[in-house]
């Protein structure tokens, strides 16, 4: 007898699995209803993974879009500031000016 019938005349023997009859069909129906609830089931926990990703990164991106507001605000306020401050020494430096010329031209 060739090798390879007696492995596959052990490996039949062997496997009783393979002889036993179906499961009952009210069994076989459990298990396809089974299938189907898990699988709608991760469908379900996928797309509401996938819904707080999509908030996740929109609340990010409003986070960083209010940063970047804020940052320019307070960039604006103290342009003003400074513009505010310059204007003000000027204006000081016109008045000095004046008050010397003035001042001159009372004495003189």
């Amino acid at each position: 007898m060739p090798l390879w019938v007696f492995f596959f005349v052990i490996l039949t023997l062997s496997s009783s699995s393979h002889c036993s009859p179906p499961p009952p069909l009210t069994l076989r129906m459990r298990r396809y209803a089974d299938a189907i609830f898990t699988n709608s089931y991760r469908k379900v926990l996928g797309q509401l993974s996938a819904r707080k990703l999509l908030q996740d990164i929109m609340s990010r991106q409003q986070g960083e879009s209010n940063q970047e507001r804020g940052a320019r605000a307070r960039l604006g306020r103290q342009v003003d500031s400074m513009w505010a401050e310059q204007k003000q020494m000027e204006l000081e430096s016109i008045l000095v000016a004046l008050l010397q010329k003035h001042s001159r031209n009372s004495q003189g």
